[in-house]
């Protein structure tokens, strides 16, 4: 996706598993902002909310709504590819 990823992160899912995450992007579509996540094997969107400086990440349990923000992401990436 992009060329090097801005930084690592490491989310806790509802059993305690943890697993570390590369931000591959920072996005904002329909006035939310977004979190592209990539894992070995595994490609997330998550919501970031609260105010700059106190943000965090929050999960979209609604998989067909993470897909239709990741779907979108994609499309908007090649049809204005960074330079």
């Amino acid at each position: 996706m992009g060329d090097v990823p801005r930084d690592y992160i490491t989310i806790e899912d509802n059993e305690g598993i943890q697993k570390r995450f590369a931000v591959e992007a920072l996005f904002d579509m329909e006035e939310e902002s977004y979190a592209l996540l990539t894992a070995d094997d595994e490609t997330i969107v998550m919501k970031i909310e609260g105010e700059e400086g106190n943000q965090y990440l929050v999960g979209i349990n609604n998989p067909m709504e993470s897909q239709a923000i990741l779907d979108a992401y994609q499309i908007a990436v090649e049809e204005a590819p960074a330079e």
